[in-house]
């Protein structure tokens, strides 16, 4: 079992920036891509940013040139840093990640998702 762990949500004025965090922790054989999606209130979960093993980076039209996605392949971590906040990017925000964890016998494909991060943009 692979469990993903989000920090660094919280309260910022717009213009503002902050920092989200994901830790992947578990058997993880190996992750290819990682990414961060976003849930506003009586909206569907909308692609944010994500990345690949190999440093490809794919970005919503909404946030382009705002947001910046990276990652540690060795601490098996993603980091999203959002800058010029908006309200409109007011949501919880989730951590994806897929890819090959181990068990005692065998390896087996998953497609994990944090418990989710409030970001509130608001004066």
């Amino acid at each position: 079992q692979v469990q993903l762990v989000e920090s660094g949500g919280g309260l910022v004025q717009p213009g503002g920036s902050l920092g989200l965090s994901c830790a992947a922790s578990g058997n993880i054989f190996s992750i290819n891509a990682m990414g961060w999606y976003r849930q506003a209130p009586g909206k569907q979960r909308e692609l944010v940013a994500t990345i690949t093993s190999g440093g490809s980076t794919n970005y919503a039209d909404s946030v382009k040139g705002r947001f910046t996605i990276s990652r540690d392949n060795a601490k098996n971590m993603v980091y999203l840093q959002m800058n010029n906040l908006k309200p409109e990017d007011t949501a919880v925000y989730y951590c994806n990640a897929d890819g090959s964890a181990k068990s005692n016998y065998y390896y087996f494909d998953f497609n994990s998702w944090g418990q989710g991060t409030q970001v509130t943009v608001s004066s």
